[in-house]
């Protein structure tokens, strides 16, 4: 009898320093994750810093060029493949940092290229950066996702991990303007969903949002204030609507 406590003395040490080492383990990867995020909002502080003081030097002189729509289409004509490149890459460096607002983005190339081709360099720039997103969260998981956001952004999401249709949840919840898009691209990298879904899922689903900044932004840049103002307040309510529409749908998946 006392050989039997004694081994199990020993037992609950040994499964007590395994709890410790693990706790130990997690603690550690915890705080190094900490470390880089600390670091990568420095660099997001400094980077935004000097935006602000190049838009305070430089804000006059560009407002007044932007303020002129046959000065900037006549730019962007001149500087075809480049004026592209540049809100295309605008673009899907704002889906990569989730945390930026993409409207801005999708105005100005509404407003420099018109409806329908500003529609389409969005919508290129979305296929680019959330295949780059996918692919690099597959490959470096949670020790990449970590540097943006909190584990308890994904509980919000957990119900997602047991829906039967998981790319039809997905859809359905893209669609719905209001909802964190870009933050969702990522949290479709931790999950079993298949690369093609995804791109499908994250291009298209963005499609009712890009429209109605492209449609107000072409639309003042050629002088139609009616429509502009109509879309901008279609886009609004659109967006309202659907933020009550997600909470409502987010309530009855998690119920």
């Amino acid at each position: 009898m006392s050989k039997r406590i004694a081994d199990n003395e020993i037992s609950a040490r040994g499964d007590a320093r395994a709890t410790a080492e693990r706790d130990a383990a997690v603690s550690g990867a915890d705080g190094s994750l900490a470390r880089r995020r600390a670091v990568v909002i420095a660099v997001a502080a400094v980077v935004l810093a000097v935006l602000a003081a190049c838009c305070v030097i430089w804000m006059p002189e560009v407002y007044a060029w932007a303020s002129d729509p046959a000065a900037v289409r006549a730019f962007v004509s001149e500087h075809a493949v480049l004026s592209r490149l540049a809100v295309g890459g605008i673009n899907a460096l704002q889906i990569a940092l989730a945390f930026l607002p993409g409207e801005p983005v999708e105005l100005a190339s509404g407003y420099a290229f018109g409806f329908w081709e500003g529609t389409l360099v969005c919508m290129a720039a979305s296929a680019a950066a959330s295949s780059a997103v996918y692919w690099a969260v597959r490959r470096w998981g949670w020790s990449l996702v970590g540097l943006f956001f909190d584990r308890s952004h994904f509980d919000r999401f957990s119900w997602l991990h047991d829906a039967r249709k998981l790319e039809l949840v997905m859809l359905v919840v893209f669609l719905i303007p209001g909802t964190p898009k870009d933050f969702l691209t990522y949290f479709a990298g931790l999950t079993s969903m298949r690369f093609p879904a995804v791109l499908a899922i994250t291009t298209l689903g963005r499609i009712p949002s890009v429209v109605t900044s492209t449609v107000a932004a072409s639309a003042f840049g050629s002088g139609n204030y009616g429509v502009a103002v109509g879309s901008v307040a279609v886009a609004v309510a659109l967006a309202a609507m659907g933020g009550a529409l997600y909470r409502l749908f987010e309530a009855r998946v998690r119920g």
